[in-house]
């Protein structure tokens, strides 16, 4: 069955990738939530999409308690996502500040994922592939799934991630289709496509049948998974 996860947790009235979002996404159902790791200048994990926070800096240049409150610590996300799943996106890109080579951010966050007893309900994904391997290199257990930008292709990257012992690939959902679901099925690899927000879209996403649905709009996407199982 195709899973639904919150993308930055459930924000429509409250503001994304925070505990008040991760909380509303547990209200309404969602099997999920995709959240976003980055590390602070004082080494805190902390949770923020974007390299930058306006009028503030980058987060890479800050310690934690210089942030604004409504920025969430990894462990605070993670209690807030208690009895779901949960995609770690671990920003870690090479044009960024901050960027981590070492494979030292990717032990902090298995570090923290491991002594809280998420082991088994996490998903690790990147759009830097080496961070990918560096999760595989640290722990061969936890599942990745690698973040494809939209240029590249999917059956090209469902041969790469199974050649490196990654679970899955998490594409743009225009480029999924039934030749890549095929592909990806035969192989062993997830599908968990991003992020999928219209009807019209997400019908196409379950019809394709992918593993996860990442959405903007998750009370819609349950809605439509759930008459597409009720119609079976």
């Amino acid at each position: 069955m195709t899973q639904i996860f919150a993308h930055r947790g459930l924000h429509q009235d409250v503001r994304e990738n925070t505990v008040e979002a991760f909380l509303e996404a547990r209200v309404v159902g969602t099997h999920g939530i995709e959240l976003d790791v980055r590390r602070s200048l004082d080494g805190a994990l902390v949770i923020h999409h974007d390299a930058e926070i306006a009028e503030i800096g980058a987060i890479a240049e800050l310690n934690c308690r210089d942030l604004p409150t409504y920025v969430p610590t990894f462990q605070n996300a993670l209690d807030a996502c208690e009895g779901l799943l949960v995609n770690v996106e671990i920003k870690n890109i090479p044009f960024e500040a901050g960027y981590d080579p070492s494979g030292a951010l990717v032990a902090q966050v298995l570090q923290v994922i491991t002594e809280s007893n998420w082991h088994d309900d996490v998903i690790i994904s990147s759009f830097d592939l080496a961070t990918c391997e560096s999760v595989r290199h640290y722990d061969p257990g936890i599942a990745v799934g690698w973040l494809l930008e939209f240029a590249i292709d999917t059956q090209d990257a469902i041969s790469r991630v199974h050649d490196l012992g990654l679970n899955a690939v998490h594409p743009f959902f225009l480029r999924v289709d039934e030749v890549s679901m095929a592909f990806a099925e035969e192989l062993g690899i997830a599908v968990n496509a991003w992020t999928v927000n219209g009807e019209r879209d997400i019908r196409a996403m379950l019809d394709l049948g992918v593993d996860t649905i990442i959405s903007d709009n998750p009370i819609l996407a349950l809605q439509l998974l759930g008459e597409k199982d009720h119609g079976r």
